[in-house]
């Protein structure tokens, strides 16, 4: 149990989030979501994906930055491409240690590591929150660290979109499942990316919001999450959102731990799955918070972030 000065000390502090010009007023509801999303971060460098062997035995290793090409500034794949003109290409390349190396390729031997090239950061995520009065969103409930840079990226522009999940492969101890998801980008932009914090992504949503979705409910303020009896609002096929029961093992100082005891969820998937991240907490129709990480030799556990420690990274 907390002592008494540790209550009062969170009590001040929520106290003052919740009324600060950035926080939420006491009475704001929030709109749990739970959908399936696609992530896209455009960022303002082109990088090597994969280590590739060129023809002249020279590696372009992964994580290296194409800073130039025929002493050209590179944003872009399309802006390589366009200097792809059918005469020898000189690429600039940052490597990791941050030395810079040049390397000369044929136009062809250019056109052949494109595949190998990307610019933007992309994945899957659960939306955790809609805002219906301000028009804001969060989800993950951590921050996206780029796999090949291993770090948060910068970047220009970013997007979520609806995702629609075709298959599980379930979790099983040791080894964490996935979804695997079609995303329409096309079609389903559901919003903005502004800022990629250690809580969460966050932006404005620029969808409708249906009459049918789920209706805004009440935060719950972190003295009142007790242990027990929980729900998680997540999809695990086509972009249906259900509701699942959890029990609520652990709380303490904003973060939660958690585990799975809907037999449905725990036979469809195994426990929590990659992509997962950002799914909301219910506790007695009151917003808890959001699924952040599994325990890996414990697929049937998780952890969360408190919502209202969520929203404190939450752009004005």
């Amino acid at each position: 149990m907390k002592c008494h000065l540790r209550n009062l000390l969170t009590y001040v502090l929520l106290t003052i989030v919740l009324l600060s010009p950035s926080g939420f007023a006491e009475a704001k509801k929030l709109i749990p979501m739970g959908e399936s999303i696609g992530i896209q971060l455009q960022l303002p460098f082109v990088y090597v994906a994969h280590d590739v062997l060129l023809p002249n035995g020279q590696w372009l290793k992964k994580g290296d930055i194409i800073k130039e090409v025929n002493g050209k500034p590179i944003e872009s794949i399309d802006g390589i491409k366009q200097l792809l003109n059918g005469t020898d290409v000189t690429l600039s390349i940052e490597q990791k240690s941050n030395e810079t190396r040049t390397i000369i390729l044929t136009n062809d031997q250019a056109n052949n590591i494109l595949p190998f090239l990307k610019d933007e950061t992309d994945g899957i995520g659960t939306l955790t929150f809609l805002d219906p009065d301000s028009k804001q969103y969060g989800a993950l409930g951590h921050q996206i660290i780029d796999g090949v840079l291993n770090k948060p990226p910068e970047f220009t522009d970013g997007a979520i979109f609806l995702a629609s999940i075709e298959q599980i492969k379930k979790s099983s101890p040791g080894n964490p499942g996935y979804k695997i998801s079609v995303i329409n980008r096309d079609d389903i932009r559901l919003g903005n990316i502004s800022s990629n914090d250690s809580y969460g992504i966050f932006g404005n949503w620029e969808s409708d919001i249906k009459q049918s979705i789920r209706k805004p409910i009440d935060i719950m303020h972190d003295d009142e999450i007790q242990l027990g009896e929980a729900e998680l609002l997540t999809a695990i096929e086509g972009s249906n959102v259900e509701k699942f029961k959890i029990k609520i093992v652990k709380y303490e100082d904003n973060f939660l731990q958690f585990e799975i005891t809907d037999e449905k969820l725990l036979s469809k998937t195994g426990g929590i799955l990659q992509g997962m991240s950002g799914s909301p907490i219910l506790q007695k129709g009151k917003f808890v918070g959001a699924v952040t990480h599994m325990f890996v030799e414990q697929p049937a556990r998780g952890a969360a972030i408190t919502v209202t420690e969520m929203l404190k990274k939450k752009p004005d």
